[in-house]
């Protein structure tokens, strides 16, 4: 069994909940401070990956990155980086259909914070960044972890985009979601369940993994 998906597929997953993590959590952080006009439009833009179909969200991707596209021909061009069909490309993919999740969870933990615990901060003198890394983050630690947890869970099981942007290359772009679709395709269906057992046992651990969270927040 090559077992080359499953480390493309998590160093991908991984890569892209380290970006969605820093992104999702600058975006709530900002726009949960914004009046309720401005607050609603970016919502729509920044959710609008969550509730497109997977492959309108990879044809949006390759209308931008694709080699025949502005974007992609500069990269190419300047530093030969091709941005489609390598196993990075499945990074943007991955990122882009799992910051919603990350987002609206951590907005949502922020929107719950206790601002008088920053105002008291800032009548010590506490400087804000101080305030939302010691005071700020720490509060809202659940809900942003369960959110970082679901980014991920999403990146790791992304096939749609990735397939579009990525494709299928056996030892090089190769997923779990995109090995399963192609064992399937060619009627290998012993090896296609081995897989799907594998991600069976992997998004349990990561549900188990937010429930987890759950009740701890809970307690608190």
């Amino acid at each position: 069994m090559d077992w080359y998906p499953l480390y493309n597929s998590l160093r991908i997953a991984l890569i892209s909940s380290v970006i969605v993590f820093f992104a999702g959590i600058f975006a709530a952080y900002y726009i949960a401070r914004l009046n309720r006009v401005v607050k609603g439009i970016l919502d729509v833009v920044l959710t609008l990956p969550m509730v497109l179909p997977p492959t309108v969200a990879g044809y949006f991707l390759l209308l931008l990155l694709g080699t025949k596209r502005p974007l992609g021909i500069w990269f190419m061009e300047n530093f030969g980086i091709k941005l489609v069909m390598t196993w990075y490309s499945g990074i943007f993919a991955a990122s882009v259909v799992a910051f919603p999740l990350m987002y609206r969870t951590a907005r949502g933990a922020f929107e719950s914070f206790d601002e008088t615990l920053a105002y008291s901060g800032q009548t010590l003198g506490l400087s804000n960044t101080y305030i939302f890394w010691h005071i700020r983050m720490p509060v809202c630690r659940q809900g942003i972890l369960a959110g970082a947890v679901l980014a991920f869970a999403r990146a790791l099981g992304e096939y749609g985009a990735t397939s579009m942007l990525a494709g299928y290359t056996p030892g090089k772009t190769a997923t779990i979601s995109t090995t399963v679709y192609q064992l399937w395709r060619t009627d290998n269906d012993t090896l296609a369940f081995q897989w799907v057992m594998v991600n069976l046992a992997i998004s349990a651990a990561v549900l188990l993994t937010v429930n987890m969270l759950e009740r701890k927040s809970k307690r608190k």
